[in-house]
């Protein structure tokens, strides 16, 4: 055995070893004696081979450590072959479980076309007909260690290749795949429902078939996206949520798109179905309010209920959708750790996810695998998501899997996170129960996501005016002669003697009979609210205008600068980062001015010691991008970090500090789903250059600018976005400000430049002491992260309070014949250069906040300096980038009668800014040229 495990441990052949070792260790796993006795006797001699099989990368471990310890090539020894059969067995066994999917009777429609899969036939393992009555070991399948052959297939078949079309063992746990495959054998196809679940089944199926019904006859041609052949879904909903509550689970965040949602919404979370009928005949319920509340399409909107279950109620959220199909899901992921975070549940057994999705936009969006991605990181985890793919095998148009895919199955991007999958016929309702059973069991033991692929059908066209026999002719004649999943099972129930006709035609009956009342058509129950209950009320009201208290007690503030800053003897750290806390130690003492990050961390120590918890997210967001902010510590000898913040919390998670993983549209979604769940907590998603929030355009068109408007849900989700011409090239410089501007309306977000330490300081502490919550926008800084003069003292943290405008209190009102207004860095080249030219008759003006834009304090400006006749907007974007478009009309309005507008900046391009660092420098020039001292051209307004 030496010879043998040195050879295999050379690492010139370990690689091309590697896979056969598994393979040959997999085996063993299933039938011990079908490998050779030496093989068997070295994995027999694993430790903890008792308490089950070993990891396969332990089993190369300890093969690789033997054959390095091996200091001669000895003979191997005669290697007895046993059986050839019983070899045989271990590898039809792995085989049935690794590709017995492959043969499944999967497509309710019988279209879709089988992969060969050449392993799961006798022949291909030495095996015959005449070895079916021959007894074999079978290393326990469905708890038999031995057993004919032809009684084993026959159990392979019905479990592997049946309705069921499972995939496991592509996860590397094995406890995790013995679980799945135990679970499975252990049914073999049986799924051993009782009488009264088959009735509840079928009920359930005439709930879906019965709304679509109605709908269709009630509301002709009307858009519903009918659940029509994916009836499967209603029941398998039903299942996940009576046992999930049986579970302990005491509250469930669903997200879909809109295929069926009509259908989940009435039949699920038990909207009233007469709410329903009014939104098709167009009476909507709508907030009244002065703001932008428009409302959204019925197949968009969300709904929430306590729903009964045997184990009690259970708390069911259907968030709203925009129909960007996937982007809801990590919407749902972030309610679901928020409130996860709120009732304690540390096991995250408590609140379950649950992502509905189609086929097409499974395989096809990339926010699924951001999502996937993060479903087992630290600052993400939700405790396992269950998936459920609506498969109608369409899409919208597109049947061809070589045009929808490159994979075999549209859930394959699943598998990189070791999610077990289930395929299962949507026309077998007692199959997909029997999945979710085994998928919620799963998710609560292993706290993973799993996925159910329901592999169904579409009855009716993308929507109801649409004709899919266009694009799927064959698809649809076949479509148009298949029954419907309520009736299949109800005549498999009356064959099998469960129900009889009069039975079936009664549930029909009682079904209509609710609808024509317009009642609820689930068991709906009432609860009084928790402890755990958010109530928003307090932020219903309240207005941006609102003043807002952002003072702090002085002696106070002092306590937490110094606590904040005190870092231990025994964590080393780097030695510029000493240097950083051994400044802010002296800012603390008052021998310093405070700057960017000294300001920033103390506005985090305020809130968090008056009872509000911190979220804060990104890339870079620890240490900051800019190396400015450092709230995470790295010892230099232990690797451990050290957040001095966490010292001021009896609960370390109330202060979060998470560099996330680098994606953009997941994150920040996630972000903005955890915001509208808690209104207590300050949660920042940090871009690492403004640029990257281009990535997740789509959360902020769809939900941060929006969701109140459409949906009535309030966020206090902020972004930091660093903006700032510093020559860095057309991507990092800019955070394409205008994009937000476009986006505000009706006060439905603030968009804020700050340009001091205390500014930000307080506009920090604003967003939450306000008496509403809106997403808050934040240009932040890069080079005035450090600049010399961008520096405040604590008696202005104390003090003050966030200023949407700085006026210019230094310059003489006899002296200006020019007022510049400005916001962001380009203040402080103005401010140089003013400087450096002893210019006396500029006036400097800062907007510090963009939207909702100041006009009454611009006007009073402007009013003061009534003498000087030009008044310019200077900006470091293009002219049609940047505030100007967006805000000209307020300048306009600012200006004092004999007062003229005029534009400094750079001018129009298609780029954010130029790529050579040269280029950069003559356009800076120019443009603080042109604001100060230049003959006024460009763009000229009188109004």
């Amino acid at each position: 055995m030496d010879s043998l495990l040195k050879q295999f441990s050379q690492s010139s052949q370990l690689g091309a070893n590697a896979a056969y070792i598994e393979d040959l260790y997999e085996q063993y796993l299933v039938s011990p004696d079908s490998v050779s006795p030496t093989w068997k006797a070295y994995f027999d001699g694993f430790k903890g081979r008792e308490a089950g099989d070993v990891p396969h990368s332990a089993a190369i471990e300890s093969i690789v450590a033997a054959g390095k310890r091996a200091a001669h090539a000895q003979p191997a020894a005669a290697a007895g072959t046993g059986d050839e059969r019983e070899r045989g067995i271990g590898k039809l066994i792995t085989a049935y479980r690794s590709r017995g999917h492959l043969g499944a009777n999967l497509d309710p429609l019988g279209l879709l076309e089988k992969p060969d899969a050449p392993d799961l036939a006798l022949g291909f393992h030495r095996l015959s007909q005449s070895d079916l009555g021959a007894e074999f070991s079978t290393g326990g399948v469905a708890g038999k260690q031995r057993m004919k052959l032809g009684d084993l297939l026959a159990l392979l078949k019905a479990t592997y290749t049946g309705p069921i079309g499972a995939e496991f063992m592509h996860i590397t746990d094995a406890e995790q795949r013995r679980w799945v495959y135990e679970r499975l054998e252990t049914a073999g196809g049986n799924f051993g429902h009782s009488d009264q679940t088959k009735r509840r089944i079928l009920e359930r199926l005439t709930a879906a078939d019965g709304l679509e019904r109605y709908l269709g006859t009630k509301y002709v041609g009307q858009k519903r996206f009918s659940l029509e052949g994916a009836d499967a879904l209603i029941p398998l909903l039903d299942t996940t949520i009576r046992r999930a509550g049986e579970q302990g689970v005491q509250d469930m965040v669903v997200g879909m798109a809109h295929r069926g949602r009509l259908n989940v919404l009435v039949n699920t979370l038990g909207k009233p179905a007469q709410h329903l009928f009014d939104e098709f005949e167009g009476k909507f319920e709508h907030i009244h309010s002065d703001l932008a509340h428009t409302g959204d399409v019925k197949y968009h909107l969300g709904f929430s209920a306590d729903v009964a279950t045997p184990g009690g109620p259970v708390h069911l959220a259907l968030a709203f959708n925009p129909s960007h199909l996937e982007i809801v899901n990590p919407v749902v992921a972030g309610s679901v750790r928020s409130r996860q975070n709120r009732r304690g549940d540390q096991g995250r057994s408590q609140v379950l996810p649950v992502l509905m999705h189609g086929d097409a936009a499974f395989a096809g969006q990339g926010v699924v695998m951001e999502l996937l991605q993060m479903s087992q990181a630290r600052g993400f985890a939700v405790g396992g998501t269950l998936h459920i793919v609506i498969n109608n095998q369409v899409g919208f148009t597109t049947s061809e899997r070589q045009d929808a895919r490159s994979t075999l199955y549209c859930t394959d991007v699943a598998k990189m996170v070791g999610a077990p999958v289930l395929h299962v016929n949507g026309d077998d309702p007692e199959a997909v129960v029997f999945c979710a059973q085994l998928a919620l069991d799963f998710r609560q033991r292993f706290g993973k996501d799993v996925v159910i692929d329901l592999v169904c059908y579409r009855r009716h066209g993308h929507n109801e005016a649409d004709e899919p026999a266009a694009t799927q002719p064959l698809m649809y004649q076949v479509i148009r002669k298949h029954k419907a999943p309520r009736e299949l099972y109800a005549e498999q129930l009356k064959s099998e003697g469960t129900l009889d006709a009069d039975d079936i035609k009664a549930m029909v009956d009682a079904y209509r009979d609710k609808l024509d009342a317009g009642e609820v058509t689930t068991e709906v129950v009432e609860v009084k609210p928790d402890e755990f209950n958010v109530d928003w009320s307090g932020f219903l009201e309240g207005k941006l205008g609102d003043p807002v208290d952002t003072t702090f007690d002085r002696a106070r503030l002092d306590e937490l600068a110094i606590a904040i800053n005190d870092v231990p003897d025994e964590i080393k750290l780097h030695a510029r980062v000493a240097k950083i806390y051994q400044d802010r130690r002296k800012m603390a003492a008052g021998e310093q001015a405070g700057d960017w990050g000294f300001a920033e961390n103390l506005a985090y120590a305020t809130l968090v010691s008056e009872g509000y918890k911190l979220r804060l997210v990104g890339q870079d967001s620890g240490r900051g991008t800019f190396f400015h902010r450092h709230a995470i510590l790295h010892d230099q000898v232990a690797d451990a970090p050290y957040v001095p913040l966490r010292e001021l919390v009896e609960n370390p998670t109330d202060v979060t500090i998470i560099d996330s993983l680098l994606s953009e549209e997941a994150v920040m979604g996630f972000e903005y789903g955890y915001s509208t769940a808690d209104p207590m907590t300050l949660d920042i998603w940090e871009a690492q250059f403004g640029d990257f929030a281009n990535g997740a355009q789509v959360v902020i068109d769809q939900f941060l600018s929006s969701g109140e408007a459409k949906w009535g849900r309030l966020c206090g989700l902020a972004l930091l976005l660093p903006h700032g011409y510093e020559g860095q090239g057309p991507e990092h410089s800019s955070a394409r400000l205008e994009r937000f501007l476009q986006l505000c309306a009706l006060d439905n977000m603030m968009v804020c430049v700050p340009t001091t330490p205390a500014q930000a300081y307080h506009m920090i502490r604003r967003q939450m002491h306000m008496a509403t919550r809106k997403p808050l926008v934040v240009m932040t800084p890069k080079s005035l992260l450090r600049h010399k003069l961008a520096v405040s003292s604590l008696d202005e943290l104390a003090l003050g309070g966030f200023q949407e405008l700085i006026p210019d209190t230094n310059a003489d009102i006899k002296k200006v014949k020019r007022v510049v207004v400005c916001s962001g860095k380009v203040y402080y080249d103005l401010l140089e250069e003013t400087r450096k030219q002893e210019q006396e008759d500029v006036a400097l003006v800062r907007v510090e906040q963009l939207y909702p834009f100041p006009r009454e304090a611009l006007a009073a400006e402007l009013k003061r300096f009534g003498a000087a006749r030009d008044v310019v907007w200077c900006q470091e974007e293009p002219q049609n980038q940047g505030a100007w478009y967006q805000i000209r009309h307020h300048l306009s309005w600012c200006l004092q009668s004999k007062q003229s507008l005029h534009y400094a900046g750079r001018l129009r391009s298609p780029s954010p800014a130029a790529g050579h660092f040269s280029d950069h420098v003559a356009e800076q020039k120019q443009l603080i040229a042109d604001a100060l001292v230049n003959p006024l051209r460009g763009e000229h307004h009188t109004e």
